[in-house]
């Protein structure tokens, strides 16, 4: 065997084993959006008619990105055990769109994060304007001022011009102690104000996204950025293997 080949084998096995190194844990971001996507879909669907006019293609998304993620990280591990180099190009395009994709997506959230506020603003106050109490959106509405212990949009005072109030007061979930909450007391502004919460979900969850939007940005670019290393291995071995015509068993 030629010396060449011989101090190439190191090298090729070294590509290798970090290149299926990383195909294993971009397969297990792959699964990890998935579960985000179905998670997001079945658990938090109703949520999402508090922030979207219409319904949110975000968990199919997600789903289906994991999805092709999961396929195509398994189709790395395969094509780098083989080490054929088409397979390794093909490998390397696709972590390209998905380079491209992340990339977009984080700046397009970046870009228009006052446009996703003002929409949350918008349907979170036609929700109040039009609460019943036992619509889904009116339900998901009580489980955000149950869970985030906040009442209406800017503060209780959303509730006095809504079509609700003026039959049966603030809803429920509005109570700090749901024990020492009447519904006369819901119904008398002055006494409710007591036993309400004061703060607005408008503000609670904008603060949310403004405090932790540094973060936010920081994850979906390092997340991006870390398909270049995953490019720049399977290219390294589809050339190493081109240019020693090098024969995997």
């Amino acid at each position: 065997m030629a010396p060449g080949r011989m101090e190439t084998k190191p090298v090729i096995m070294c590509l290798k084993t970090l290149l299926l190194l990383y195909s294993f844990i971009f397969w297990v971001t792959g699964v990890v959006l998935l579960s985000v996507g179905l998670w997001w879909k079945f658990m938090l669907g109703p949520y999402m008619l508090l922030i979207s006019n219409g319904p949110s293609t975000a968990p199919y998304v997600l789903a289906g990105t994991g999805a092709a993620i999961i396929l195509f990280g398994l189709f790395g591990c395969f094509a780098t055990c083989r080490g054929r180099p088409w397979m390794l190009n093909l490998y390397a395009v696709f972590l390209t769109l998905v380079f491209m994709t992340e990339l977009i997506a984080g700046i397009s959230g970046f870009v228009f994060r006052h446009e996703i506020k003002e929409t949350f603003l918008s349907t979170y106050s036609d929700a109040v304007m039009k609460y019943d109490g036992r619509d889904d959106r009116s339900l998901a509405l009580d489980g955000v001022q149950r869970r985030l212990h906040c009442c209406g949009v800017h503060n209780y005072t959303s509730w006095f011009s809504s079509a609700y109030f003026p039959l049966s007061g603030l809803p429920a979930s509005c109570c700090i102690s749901s024990s020492d909450c009447s519904g006369a007391e819901l119904r008398n502004a002055t006494v409710a104000a007591q036993k309400v919460y004061r703060q607005g979900c408008y503000e609670l969850v904008t603060y949310f996204i403004e405090s932790n939007m540094g973060i936010i940005a920081g994850v979906t670019f390092g997340i991006a950025f870390s398909q270049l290393i995953g490019l720049c291995l399977s290219c390294c071995l589809s050339r190493v293997v081109n240019a020693n015509q090098y024969e995997m068993v």
